[in-house]
């Protein structure tokens, strides 16, 4: 609009201005080698107006005919893309049904115009993965990694989670140090670090990352306290393992104070201290954890059970430790720490105090373990006390019997239900 009343403004003014000029400056000349042009000065204004009207009719065809393409453009890419996001949403829709095939098509067709064009090639990676095509996993993450680049954490992971379900767990435990290096506060990047360490035994590369995890809140007190075990007994197996007690022994002078100071890997300790043969060094660690364990607690049967099975040369120290307990010990621990004080005795030949401490342990009825009446019957015998050692044996015939024909009635009752249903 301004160029068109541009135009007629300089059209008007040379129609006013031009006879007026013409009669005093006289003409216009315009001279080549080849050719002269004469006009007036009111000529010379229309025709410069013209050429003027001439450009700017130029222009605005071509600007019309850019705008026209570039709407062309616009709906088709828009038509692409609304497309795109339709297919996405059916396909996420698949693979929530287990059609993986349909969904890596739907997804993967036209990734590029998506919304989230990254977010679609691993969503078709994952689909292609779930129904075995490791090739086309692999090309979806390609195509991811070159849009986003080799350090997007959710590539990075989507790459790391198909490795996993591939089998490849050395490619899968060196992306996901990749990962705990590029950020290792990350839950995600924490909980897919514990599935792939403790599946590769790695149990070294996540001792390093437990408070990491700890602090993340991703697992509950009690979850947590159950990988750390798992941990800890993984360490102390693939140190005796692979350097034997020296080297156990070694690896557990060199652990925080911390760790040392805990009574459940003490124990664990203890059993394996006694699965390789040194008795003498699982009873000094099991002497200095008993003073250390608390009273009437889970970690006091547990202890009881590895003393049940430890063979000093001198075990005197301990004896007077665990009597000087079970005086004070409560119902629920009094059955194992009677036990424990039996096995102790037995072995010093000292079988009239073997006597009455396994006389408490077969009165807990509910707590008898299936060695414990072979072992009560022979201390019996040594003492003389033939007639108990006999009924102990009796009843635990009885008992066995009993349990044998309950469980025979259940079968046969499971089977009768079972024929009725049919």
């Amino acid at each position: 609009m301004f160029r068109v009343l541009f135009l007629m403004l300089v059209l008007l003014a040379g129609l006013i201005a031009g006879p007026y000029l013409a009669g005093k400056q006289g003409y216009v000349l315009i001279e080549t080698s080849k050719y002269s042009i004469e006009m007036s000065i009111t000529t010379l204004v229309i025709f410069f107006v013209v050429i003027m009207a001439v450009i700017y009719g130029i222009e605005w065809v071509v600007t019309r005919f850019c705008r026209l393409s570039n709407n062309t453009y616009t709906w088709f890419s828009r038509r692409k893309r609304e497309k795109a996001q339709k297919q996405t949403l059916e396909g996420l829709m698949r693979m929530d049904e287990g059609d993986y095939s349909k969904a890596e098509k739907l997804i993967g067709k036209n990734a590029k115009h998506a919304e989230e064009p990254i977010l679609n090639f691993i969503k078709a990676a994952e689909a292609a993965q779930q129904r075995g095509d490791d090739f086309n996993a692999n090309r979806y993450l390609i195509q991811a990694t070159e849009l986003a680049g080799s350090d997007n954490l959710m590539v990075e992971l989507a790459r790391t989670r198909i490795l996993l379900q591939q089998g490849k767990l050395p490619a899968a435990r060196s992306s996901v140090d990749s990962l705990l290096v590029m950020t290792h506060r990350n839950k995600e990047v924490l909980k897919l670090a514990v599935e792939i360490y403790l599946k590769s035994k790695a149990y070294l590369a996540l001792d390093n990352i437990l408070d990491q995890i700890e602090n993340s809140s991703l697992y509950s007190p009690s979850e947590f306290l159950t990988l750390k075990t798992q941990v800890e007994e993984g360490l102390l197996d693939e140190k005796m393992n692979e350097e034997g007690v020296d080297g156990l022994l070694a690896w557990w002078k060199e652990q925080p104070r911390k760790r040392r100071n805990d009574v459940a890997v003490r124990i664990a300790l203890i059993q394996r201290l006694i699965d390789c043969n040194d008795h003498e060094s699982a009873y000094e660690l099991t002497v200095d954890t008993w003073k250390k364990v608390e009273e009437n607690t889970v970690d006091t049967k547990s202890l009881c059970v590895q003393i049940n099975r430890l063979q000093p040369m001198d075990n005197s120290k301990l004896i007077k430790l665990i009597e000087k307990r079970a005086k004070k010990a409560d119902v629920s621990v009094q059955c194992c720490i009677n036990r424990a004080l039996g096995y102790l005795y037995v072995r010093n030949n000292e079988f009239n105090q073997a006597s009455e401490a396994f006389k408490n342990v077969i009165t807990c009825k509910s707590e008898l373990e299936p060695y414990d009446v072979n072992m009560a019957a022979y201390v019996f015998e040594q003492v003389g006390e033939h007639t108990l050692a006999q009924q102990v044996r009796e009843e635990s015939v009885k008992a066995t019997m009993a349990v044998t024909a309950l469980t025979n009635v259940q079968t046969d009752a499971s089977t009768t239900a079972l024929l009725e249903n049919k």
